[in-house]
């Protein structure tokens, strides 16, 4: 299985930040760091610990986490109050992946973060990527907005699809055995169809107290 994704979060509010740490580990996937609350302490735990993400506030005691996101070679995602347009733009313009407005809920965050993990899974296919490709990645990145691809299936894929019964969450191994393939290709499959935006991917705790990642089909509103 692959690492989990690790997170920072850039808040100086301890409490807010601790909140958003769980919200963080509740996605399956991800892992959240020690949150710090400065820029100056932000910039020495992405030197030390080479986050995959950070979460960054605006409003920061000794900078902006607008200038702060200038210095940054890492993915990052805006969690602000700052929702005056030139905030936004700002943001944008210098490199964020995205920008959620405080207050928000754990789900909301949770559909963003799951939006990243679509959006690394698309990258790190081998090989040069295609127009197609980037395009996907592109969409990715906003929540909600990854629709399933029309390209054709492969029988394994479909009946992969097929074996997820709409309301019901099941593992790679569950799927697996209910098609009669390997855990393996399952997971393969499975994780393709997650870029597709064709299944979520949801955390469930054993009596183990390890994770264990849980696929089902997207919830349609209404």
């Amino acid at each position: 299985m692959a690492e989990d994704f690790r997170v920072l979060i850039v808040d100086d509010d301890f409490h807010v930040a601790k909140l958003h740490a769980a919200y963080v580990d509740s996605v399956a996937g991800f892992l959240a760091l020690a949150p710090v609350g400065t820029a100056s302490l932000a910039l020495q735990a992405i030197h030390s610990l080479r986050p995959d993400l950070v979460l960054l506030d605006v409003y920061l005691p000794d900078a902006s986490g607008l200038d702060l996101l200038q210095q940054l070679d890492v993915d990052t995602v805006i969690l602000s109050a700052a929702s005056d347009a030139a905030s936004v733009r700002t943001a944008f313009r210098r490199g964020a992946l995205g920008y959620l407005l405080k207050p928000f809920t754990s789900d909301a965050l949770s559909q963003q973060l799951r939006s990243y993990a679509r959006f690394r899974r698309v990258l790190a296919q081998p090989g040069a990527l295609d127009q197609d490709a980037v395009e996907r990645a592109k969409r990715s990145l906003i929540p909600g907005d990854v629709t399933p691809s029309a390209k054709p299936r492969s029988a394994t894929e479909a009946a992969v699809l097929e074996a997820l019964v709409p309301g019901e969450q099941y593992s790679a191994a569950e799927v697996a055995a209910r098609v009669g393939v390997s855990r393996a290709t399952a997971q393969r499959y499975l994780s393709s169809l997650a870029d597709d935006g064709a299944v979520d991917i949801q955390l469930r705790y054993g009596t183990t107290g390890r994770p264990e990642h849980r696929y089902g089909l997207p919830v349609v509103p209404g």
